[in-house]
Parts: C-alpha cells; structure tokens; sequence
C-alpha cells in the first residue's frame, strides 16, 4: 500500500510537473502586449472622423503580431492629469502585465493654459502627473517608454528659409529630464519630427497632417494615414534604440524621418539633386550598336557629374532593334511596354511588360522590337571606371 501510494503520489507531482511547465511555454510563446497612453495624435479614430488617424492606430503594422499586441487606450483631448482623473488609466492598470510595455504620450494638451482641467505647469505638476504612469508600469513588471510630444507643423517665414517653431519647449524638456533623472527609456518623438518636418519642408508636409480642403480643414497639430505612419515608424525607431533587441520584431522597414543635419548636408552638396523631364532630353538615334531601325534615346542625367551609373529609356518603333555585342559591365533592360525578341548567349525568348533582363560580364545579347507597339525599354548600367 505504500509502495502503491509512493507511486500516485510520484505520477500526481509528475502530472503537476508537466500542467506547470505547458502553462509557462503557453504563458512564453503568448505575445506580449504595448499599451499606448496619450492625446489625439495617438488615438483611435473611427471611419466617420476619416481621414484623421493616431500614430498608435500604425503602431500594430510595425510589430510582428505574434511577438507583440498593441493596445492603444490613447484618448482625445486629454492631458496627463485629466487622462488620470477622468479614470482612463483604470483599464490600462487592471491589463498591464510583467514583460508588457507602457507608452506614455502627452504634453499637447497639459499646455493649455486656459483649461483649468488640464492645464499642468512644466516644472513640476507635468512630470509629476507623468510619474503615475511611470510608477504604474514598474509595479506591474511592465517596461514604461516616456515619448515626448509630437511636433506640431508650424512654419515661419523666414528671409531664406522657412522655419519650424518649437511649440513643445519646457513640455518636451521635462519629459526628457524625468526620463534621464528616472532612468526611464525615452523616445524623444518632439526631436525626431522636427527634424523630419524641416527635412520635408512647408507646403510637402501639409498632407501628412490634417489639411484636407474638401472637409475645409487646415489642422497643423492632427494626421492623416500617411503622418500616422511617419509618426510611428519614428516612435518604433526610438524605441528600437533603447531595445536593440526589439529589432526582429519589428517587421517594417523603420530607416525613415531625416537627422538634424539633413538641411546642411543639403547645402554642402557639391552637386545638387534634381528633377529632369524625358521631353527636354530626347534624341532620334539609330538602332546602338548596329541595330536596325530608328529609335528615341532618353539618357537622364548623361551630364550629371560623378554619377555612378547610366540610366536610360529608349524606345525601339517598328522593326528596330539594340544589336548584338558583348557586355564587359552588368546591365538590366526593364521592358515598359510593348514585346520584343530578346537574343542572349545563342537563345531568343519573347519578353513584353514587365519583363527584366539581366545580362552579365561575357554575355552577347540583342534586342528587336516585335508587333504593333513600340518597344519600350529602362536601362540601367554601372558607369566603367577610368
């Protein structure tokens, strides 16, 4: 009997062993969860309000969805104080979990000094109000992330050049320096937006916010899709920094914005970037390199100075055709429309819309035009070296 009883006992911690060790890899592989605290540059807006988005409403695009689910409570209007008091961070509290992080952003409307029911002074109401959710977030395990507030879009004319005034100043100030005297993990979303709005520039940077003239709006402050992206993509960017190893979740490219130094690096150019247009650089050729027929070359940037490649469109009309010859640089032919036979190594095939052809160093090929259409063909090459 106590033998047979040692037994059951052993199976029953067994058992147990095992229920305990599937909760955990369950508990393991159970994607975590981003909470977004904040105003109405971050929140949730339904089809009637379109097209005005948070940047929280991008974020679950950046991040792979089984690593991590974005719970965006974000709230219009709100400041840190009123978001408190108007019991929004109840929710927030009763979900946050250990392993869960906790982005916290506001500052718009704690500025508003006309409301006495948001209004928070910088020095010390502001990022006391912030502290809460600080505190919050470690008492449950959860990571906070401080964001400084989103820029607002808001240019001076200036005698050269048009200039972003900083409508944030003491507010993106004080959550920085909560951050560093808290050791708290800061994405500094005032910095980064500035200098992507500088970059972009006044009238470019219109349709990334609320300027919608059919619905007669002119909003500097809210997003549209498009903003919402940028917005996010800088907020993940961020955190990435104070998590490099956040980067393979993260399943969206996020090299986007521009740095502080986009508008020098500009002016220090030696030679500029430009626009051309195919109708001021057309030329009637015949067909290269002994080619039939009569064609139309479009060479962009021939006169570009160290230039590192050729690019090309030429357009093959009827019966013309590229002749044969060999290649001692790679070269791409990327046909725009219409059909042709191409002649590579000894074999021809048929390639139309579409279609790319990559010749490499030894290869011989040709080109002729096939059908009723024009053949019209990108090219793009490595320029030989001297």
């Amino acid at each position: 009997m106590v033998a047979g009883s040692h037994a059951k006992h052993r199976l029953a911690w067994a058992a147990a062993c095992c229920l305990a060790t599937l909760q955990w890899q369950a508990q393991a592989a159970a994607p975590r969860h981003v909470f977004v605290v904040g105003d109405s540059t971050a929140s949730e807006y339904g089809p009637e309000r379109a097209p005005r988005q948070g940047w929280g409403m991008q974020l679950q695009s950046f991040l792979d969805p089984k690593a991590w689910q974005v719970r965006n409570h974000a709230q219009s209007g709100r400041s840190s104080r009123s978001f408190i008091e108007e019991g929004w961070l109840v929710p927030v509290a009763k979900a946050l979990s250990r392993g869960d992080v906790l982005l916290i952003q506001f500052g718009h409307n704690d500025e508003k000094v006309e409301d006495s029911t948001r209004y928070d002074e910088p020095a010390r109401a502001f990022p006391q109000w912030l502290m809460r959710y600080v505190e919050l977030a470690r008492s449950k395990g959860a990571t906070p992330i401080l964001i400084t507030p989103l820029a607002r879009r808001k240019f001076e004319r200036g005698s050269k050049t048009d200039q972003l005034l900083d409508t944030h100043g003491l507010y993106a100030q004080a959550v920085r320096d909560l951050a560093a005297r808290e050791r708290v993990g800061l994405v500094d979303l005032t910095a980064s937006s500035m200098d992507w709005l500088r970059a972009l520039g006044d009238e470019p940077s219109k349709t990334y916010f609320m300027h919608v003239p059919e619905q007669n709006l002119a909003d500097d402050t809210h997003l549209q899709e498009r903003g919402a992206v940028m917005s996010a993509c800088l907020v993940v960017q961020g955190w990435k920094r104070i998590d490099p190893a956040l980067a393979p979740q993260v399943v969206r490219d996020t090299d986007c914005g521009a740095p502080g130094t986009a508008l020098v690096d500009r002016q220090a150019q030696r030679h500029p970037s430009r626009v051309v247009h195919e109708r001021d650089i057309s030329v009637t050729q015949p067909g290269p390199h002994g080619g039939a027929g009569t064609t139309i070359a479009f060479p962009f940037f021939a006169d570009a100075p160290e230039l590192g490649f050729s690019f090309r469109k030429r357009v093959l009309g009827k019966g013309a055709g590229i002749g044969l010859h060999q290649h001692h640089k790679d070269e791409i032919y990327y046909v725009v429309s219409g059909s042709g036979i191409y002649e590579l190594d000894g074999t021809s095939q048929r390639v139309q819309a579409g279609d790319a052809m990559l010749t490499r160093p030894g290869s011989t090929h040709a080109i002729r035009q096939d059908g009723d259409e024009d053949l019209v063909l990108l090219i793009a090459y490595a320029n030989r070296g001297p």
